[in-house]
């Protein structure tokens, strides 16, 4: 029985910031070594930060990890134990994602990365080329003062393997887990038996599943052991990296580290038999035909011994049950996670968030309050340095330190209700027993005079004062007394995030924290430089509806039990009058729901449809509750207001990445911001198909009564054509043009 030892990590790390990144490094290997570990695999470009971006085009960043790694080899870290660390390297001019395999202060190959990630947040083309060589390894000249130290000049560049005496080990990195066409294939045949991916792989909801099954599939269907490992954390944008790292064997997963955790360093470790790998290829009469007919992977041979052989007390790891959160879980965590690197990067004294009452800054200030009681179960855990990131953030003396999560919150947590004659008593007294129940230092702001004022200058500038549409105002003016209602809070919430901890005689500053939706953010139902213009937004790219299903999840299992309330209450912004016959619903305004906005985010983001694809779709999918007439108005509705507000997303405050469909303009939904809001070309599109269907009315008669078939039993949609909601004509064109 050859029995191997492995190693692999979660290590947050923070994009150009070497100093951090070594000492995590270092961390992890020492970590591993103490566990008896002698392979140890850690995240894509971890000595310089996967987020570095542009920085990665300064010839500086690579000579700093050249740096790095030359401190690690200059001590015992690699001694007996195989590392994969990962940086950037420049060979023949050309930049490449590398992971350097070091054993016994030596670098014994050089894998750069084949198949490069380049869609969603990812732009690796931008910074790195993919290595398209197969056939050879060539040789690498080693930096100078790197070869001085390690009493070596030249390292194998190139794919390849890892040949011990006793077990071979090859690697993938991050996107090459998920390419048709996966490097581990060929080298499976060859007969490598462990694979070790080193990832830069970020959150999003519902995603973890896909990462799981590709490693299970990837030794199920080749065996072998396959080593994970992720960074885990904010390394200094909008993405969270959600760790997991995890170890597989032949299909089974042995090994998984956490998804959301406060640590720095996470190393998890297995004890694997090879021989169960051989066991199953052998038994797999497909895998030995096609392995006797493999074209040979280049390889490095190494005389040396990893493996153990069986002693008593030695017993392989077994298989686990592999650990899923659910999204409400998913939502409480990985913004908290996410909140609390940021707060203690940014050197910033806590948060300060305009609370409203309703579903969004509620939410918001959940994920605060659950930050808070994340970090007082890790200093209850014994983890120094959180509790020392707690005490210097909240500025404890003389050796005080949190160990109450409505402590903490009063410490480094504002929440500012700022009402109005329009705001009602009910989101006023939801917005304080919040701030209660979590804890944050809590304040009723009425800010009537400042808006009286602004409506008294330019009553004297023009001669005229505007009135609201309830009160025989036009749209313009009803828009306009919204939107300055709206943008005085902003000026109001960054002011007092400015001076609140020089009333308190703190030090520091406050960050402004945003609280608008991705569903607004794609509308456009938002005023540009409001309360949703803060200093960054954990919820940016949530779905109201994941929203309100967090919010039920968190009265009970972060026990603020006043969020039941906010989420059965129905959304609104409070801007104009409440009459005994007219209560504003952003629904309403919006002439859409929450529901179908989800829809046609996926649509227009996810399976790339424009207009006319749209409609196409949803004639099939509302078919027996729309008529394609009623869908047409929905498409053109949507995309009307989609068009014009779209300008609002190049001002969009960052926002925590969770949502496959945001439309967030910096680098995920790359898209103009101005258009023809008429659609000229596709609604005449639309409209044509319309006049088609309607004349075959059989067509729709059948595919109605189809449609009623397939959905007997279930319940019907709430009024408003069918999805909840008012005729697409009747709503305003959206607060904050």
């Amino acid at each position: 029985m050859r029995l191997l030892r492995v190693a692999t990590c979660n290590l947050n790390q923070w994009a150009m910031d070497f100093d951090t990144n070594l000492r995590n490094v270092k961390e992890s290997i020492s970590r591993a070594k103490a566990a008896g570990a002698v392979v140890r695999i850690g995240p894509e470009l971890e000595l310089t930060g996967y987020g570095c971006e542009d920085h990665f085009l300064e010839q500086d960043t690579t000579a700093h990890a050249w740096e790095c790694l030359k401190d690690i080899l200059s001590g015992d870290y690699t001694d007996d134990i195989l590392c994969s660390i990962g940086m950037p390297i420049i060979f023949k001019s050309v930049r490449y994602n590398c992971q350097v395999f070091c054993l016994n202060r030596k670098i014994i190959m050089i894998r750069p990365k084949m198949s490069l990630a380049n869609d969603g947040n990812y732009r690796e083309f931008r910074w790195f080329s993919a290595w398209t060589y197969k056939d050879e390894l060539v040789d690498f000249q080693l930096p100078i003062d790197v070869s001085e130290v390690i009493d070596q000049e030249t390292v194998p560049f190139g794919y390849g393997y890892l040949q011990f005496l006793d077990v071979s080990l090859a690697a993938e990195t991050c996107e090459e887990l998920f390419t048709a066409n996966a490097p581990r294939i060929d080298l499976a045949f060859s007969g490598v038996e462990v694979f070790m991916n080193a990832s830069g792989s970020h959150h999003q909801l519902r995603k973890l599943n896909l990462r799981i099954d590709s490693m299970r599939d990837a030794t199920r269907l080749c065996g072998g052991v396959y080593m994970y490992a992720n960074h885990q954390g904010c390394d200094g944008g909008r993405l969270y990296y959600d760790g997991c790292c995890c170890i597989a064997v032949n299909g089974d997963v042995v090994a998984q580290g956490s998804q959301f955790s406060l640590k720095d360093v996470e190393v998890l470790d297995a004890l694997i038999d090879l021989d169960a790998v051989s066991s199953y290829r052998a038994c797999v009469s497909s895998f030995r035909e096609q392995a006797s007919h493999v074209t040979k992977v280049p390889c490095v041979k190494v005389q040396y011994k990893l493996c153990q052989t069986f002693r008593d007390g030695m017993i392989p790891t077994d298989p686990i049950e592999v650990m899923y959160h659910c999204p409400e879980e998913e939502i409480a965590f990985g913004p908290s996670c996410w909140l609390w690197d940021y707060l203690r990067r940014s050197r910033a004294s806590g948060f300060l968030l305009p609370l409203s009452g309703g579903a969004d800054s509620s939410s918001v200030a959940a994920i605060v309050g659950c930050m808070c009681q994340l970090v007082i179960k890790d200093i209850d855990k014994g983890d120094e340095q959180v509790k020392a990131d707690a005490m210097r953030i909240g500025q404890y003396r003389d050796g005080e330190f949190p160990t109450d999560s409505r402590e903490l919150a009063k410490r480094l947590f504002y929440t500012v209700y700022m009402g109005t004659e329009n705001s009602s008593e009910d989101t006023r007294s939801r917005a304080k027993r919040l701030a209660e129940e979590i804890g944050s230092f809590h304040f009723d702001v009425p800010i009537d005079s400042v808006v009286s004022a602004f409506l008294s200058l330019f009553e004297r500038l023009t001669g005229k004062r505007p009135r609201y549409k309830v009160d025989g105002g036009s749209h313009t003016e009803n828009l306009g007394l919204q939107n300055i209602q709206a943008r005085i809070r902003m000026v109001l919430a960054f002011m007092m995030a400015s001076l609140m901890p020089w009333v308190h005689n703190k030090s520091g500053f406050y960050l402004v924290l945003g609280s608008s939706n991705v569903d607004e953010g794609l509308r456009g139902y938002l005023t540009k430089y409001d309360c949703s213009s803060a200093d960054i937004n954990p919820i940016g790219s949530v779905s109201k509806q994941d929203l309100r299903a967090f919010l039920r999840w968190a009265a009970v299992h972060l026990q603020y039990s006043s969020l039941a309330e906010v989420e059965a209450a129905p959304p609104t912004a409070e801007l104009e009058p409440i009459r005994t016959d007219y209560s504003q619903l952003d629904e309403v305004d919006m002439g859409m729901t929450y529901e179908e906005l989800s829809i046609y985010g996926r649509l227009r983001k996810i399976f790339r449809c424009g207009p006319v694809s749209m409609f196409q779709n949803l004639c099939h999918r509302w078919c027996g509750r729309l008529s394609p007439t009623e869908v047409a108005d929905k498409v053109k509705h949507f995309f009307k207001y989609y068009a014009i507000n779209r300008h609002k997303m190049t001002v969009l405050t960052p926002s925590y990445h969770a949502e496959s469909y945001s439309p967030e303009d910096n680098r995920f939904d790359l898209r103009q911001f101005l258009y023809n809001s008429t659609w000229p070309y596709q609604f005449r599109k639309i409209d044509q198909l319309v006049q088609d269907i309607d004349k075959d009315g059989k067509w729709v008669e059948d595919r109605r009564a189809d449609s009623q078939l397939r959905q007997r039993g279930a319940a019907r949609p709430a009024q408003g054509g069918g999805m909840g909601v008012v005729a697409a004509g009747s709503a305003n064109p959206g607060v904050g043009l």
